[in-house]
């Protein structure tokens, strides 16, 4: 049975969903802790992997793990390996993410200028709304 309009239409959106550039790497950075992560290496620099965990709060090894391979997969950070004992691995930045530390310094000013208010520490929202 041949697809109504509206169903091409639906299925069409869907495949382009799914292999928009923006929405792929939106997926990729809003995965739990990426941000994090990539935040700490481009503003500490590159670290071993027991640093970075004591860096990242509350994450655990197995999911710390996951976030990094996934990183390297997707060439933003880099992992060297020392075969030493015990075996020294280091995680930072390739130069390809280079091309998202504009963001991430802005996203750091942005989060400085909200939350470092006196009115969130207290809970409240004060400002009034403005038409932007």
């Amino acid at each position: 049975m041949p697809l109504s309009i509206v169903e091409q239409a639906e299925q069409k959106d869907t495949e382009c969903h799914k292999y928009c550039p923006v929405n792929k790497l939106l997926n990729l950075l809003s995965g739990p802790w990426t941000m994090y992560i990539l935040w700490i290496l481009q503003s500490q620099g590159a670290m071993r992997f027991g640093v970075l965990k004591h860096q990242v709060e509350g994450i655990s090894t197995k999911v710390l793990t996951e976030r990094l391979r996934m990183l390297e997969t997707e060439g933003l950070i880099y992992r060297d390996y020392v075969p030493t004992v015990p075996p020294q691995v280091t995680y930072g930045l390739t130069a390809r993410m280079k091309d998202l530390t504009e963001v991430l310094e802005q996203l750091s000013a942005i989060a400085q200028r909200w939350y470092s208010q006196e009115q969130f520490t207290q809970g409240r929202h004060t400002d009034k709304r403005e038409d932007i």
